[in-house]
């Protein structure tokens, strides 16, 4: 099926798409740091730190330090309550799947899996079983099998001067016996 944008067409609109996200991107980043600058002028005040004696900034230091132990116990505890949240809301989603008796069943898809790796998912990483299928068949040797079946090299023409007739027929009859006979 041929699309009916041609490429030259669809690179410009990708290359037009990707400048404006770009712009976006940056006018966030500009955006995001004039709201961080904007909230710490509003909650923090500037220090004036000038003709100031060794007493007095002592002083602000302690107030300083003070202030961080706050602002780091308001985010411990936002911190937990969040966790919290998250747990309570994770127990009231199973029971309600527990409620409703129906459970989501994920689709299923095969995966071709080796002995040795299934064996290793059941046991562990802990046992190392290796189970060589091919180790355990009967080996069937070649030689074998030629010596049994002797191969007689002659004079192809007195073979079928001797075949021929009744008695040639009796000679295969019995040449086929004699070997299942033993």
């Amino acid at each position: 099926r041929k699309s009916k944008i041609t490429a030259s067409r669809k690179l410009l609109l990708k290359s037009l798409m990707l400048a404006k996200a770009k712009e976006e991107w940056e006018q966030e980043i500009v955006d995001k740091q004039s709201e961080k600058e904007r909230y710490l002028a509003e909650r923090v005040s500037p220090l004036h730190t000038s003709g100031l004696s060794l007493s007095q900034l002592q002083d602000l230091c302690r107030e300083l330090h003070e202030k961080v132990e706050i602002v780091d116990e308001e985010r411990y505890d936002i911190e937990a309550k969040c966790n919290h949240n998250t747990r309570e809301i994770k127990d009231l989603k199973l029971k309600v799947l527990d409620l409703r008796g129906k459970f989501k069943r994920p689709p299923l898809r095969r995966v071709r899996v080796s002995a040795d790796a299934m064996l290793r998912a059941l046991l562990g990483s802990k046992h190392k079983v290796s189970m060589d299928l091919r180790a355990n068949l009967k080996s069937v040797k070649k030689e074998d099998t030629e010596k049994e079946r002797p191969v007689e090299v002659g004079d192809w023409r007195k073979n079928v001067e001797a075949m021929s007739g009744m008695e040639g027929r009796k000679k295969m009859f019995d040449a086929a016996k004699s070997p299942t006979g033993q």
